[in-house]
């Protein structure tokens, strides 16, 4: 994201210091490519199920909101404010409408364990038969099931990881002086993260590089790795469930 321009640096001081309805709007529009972006990102979670036109519609109301509140005295970067109101609105949004199913969340949490399960019996990552057989279905059930947990709660590996570890992109870099013990956890949970994603199957592991380390859209990552968007959101999916599994199973090491 780019640093801010002398132009809205002047509508930041004018809607600031006048609270001018023209200045905001004008403000809106300026960022509006924060909401594009943010809601290309999210769409690796819903392909065709929900329409892109329809999260940029979401995300406008947390960038309404990031403006209204967004204090310029602060010095924080106004995108970095932004993109987590943005995301949260459209996070909102999607679960008001509650189209996921019970039973359907309860499955992601039972092929998750399997996933988990396998590999620490065989101390690699499975392969789609040995989970398929494992939940005594076959590999195109499996595969329909992958694409239909695109649409389960929002199976992010930062919102995991907030949730679980109080990570938060908000939160100043812990040091070792001010605290050691939340400085050694931190520590020990990225190397555990790097290596559970180094051990991620070929495809796996490039899709979500690319998508957490690269920052890329579903639509970037189609492109370079030529497969359909549907295909990119299923390999998502696959990588992030193994990666939850991994990381649950160390959630009590890290808590000790």
């Amino acid at each position: 994201m780019s640093s801010v321009n002398e132009k809205q640096m002047e509508l930041w001081r004018q809607y600031s210091d006048t609270g001018d309805p023209a200045a905001k709007e004008k403000l809106i529009i300026e960022y509006t490519g924060v909401v594009k972006y943010i809601a290309g990102r999210l769409s690796i979670y819903f392909g065709s199920n929900v329409e892109y036109d329809d999260l940029i519609g979401y995300g406008i109301f947390g960038l309404i909101d990031a403006v209204e509140k967004f204090d310029l005295s602060k010095g924080v970067k106004f995108e970095t404010y932004a993109s987590l109101r943005i995301r949260g609105a459209i996070i909102d949004s999607i679960r008001e409408m509650d189209w996921v199913p019970r039973t359907l969340r309860q499955k992601s949490k039972e092929i998750e364990r399997v996933y988990s399960e396998l590999e620490n019996e065989f101390g690699r990552s499975a392969t789609d038969k040995e989970v398929a057989d494992r939940l005594g279905i076959g590999i195109k059930e499996l595969n329909k099931l992958l694409g239909e947990l695109n649409l389960s709660s929002m199976v992010s590996l930062e919102e995991f990881l907030e949730q679980n570890y109080e990570m938060d992109v908000k939160t100043a870099p812990i040091s070792r002086d001010e605290r050691p013990e939340g400085y050694l956890e931190m520590t020990e949970l990225r190397e555990i993260l790097s290596d559970a994603i180094g051990k991620l199957p070929e495809k796996e592991r490039l899709v979500v590089s690319l998508y957490y380390f690269n920052d890329l859209t579903l639509k970037e990552i189609s492109a370079i790795m030529k497969v359909s968007e549907s295909r990119i959101s299923q390999l998502h999916t696959k990588g992030i469930l193994r990666l939850k599994g991994k990381l649950i199973r160390h959630e009590s090491v890290l808590r000790s």
